[in-house]
């Protein structure tokens, strides 16, 4: 029982960290887009392939990439005696999954502004945004790797 439960957890481990590298993918070229997205005038045709682009990534690639990589990070989680719920390096890597989650949602809102012809935001903001899931993303692979509390 123990060594196929090992099997199990390699195998959904495997895919979790897949599910994310896909999620973070996403997560790092969604903002730049929107960064060359500002730099063109609406209603262009280059503005209407930057939003083909957009959608596309955010619905056929990262929707999908997140929510397999709470799927396999749920039932990693579900395994007994994996997660010591009571460590402090499960909270906050939960904690910045999640504003990962919400960055994500941020990214789908700030689609529909483009798509619908009205974004505010300038560039910059778009720039400085696009360092968000990488802070994230180290914070992550910190808490998981080295567990330092």
């Amino acid at each position: 029982m123990i060594d196929a439960l090992a099997s199990i957890m390699l195998w959904l481990k495997a895919f979790h960290i897949m599910s994310f590298i896909a999620w973070m993918a996403g997560l790092f070229y969604l903002p730049r887009l929107f960064v060359y997205h500002c730099q063109v005038a609406p209603g262009t045709a280059e503005s209407e392939r930057f939003k083909v682009m957009e959608y596309k990534l955010l619905r056929f690639i990262m929707m999908p990439a997140m929510i397999s990589t709470f799927l396999f990070g749920g039932l990693l989680s579900a395994i007994p005696g994996l997660v010591d719920w009571h460590s402090g390096w499960w909270i906050t890597k939960l904690a910045c999954v999640l504003a990962m989650a919400g960055f994500n949602g941020a990214c789908g809102r700030w689609r529909r502004d483009f798509a619908n012809d009205r974004n505010t935001r300038p560039e910059r903001f778009y720039r400085m945004a696009n360092e968000v899931p990488t802070v994230l993303m180290m914070i992550i692979v910190i808490m998981v790797v080295v567990r330092p509390f």
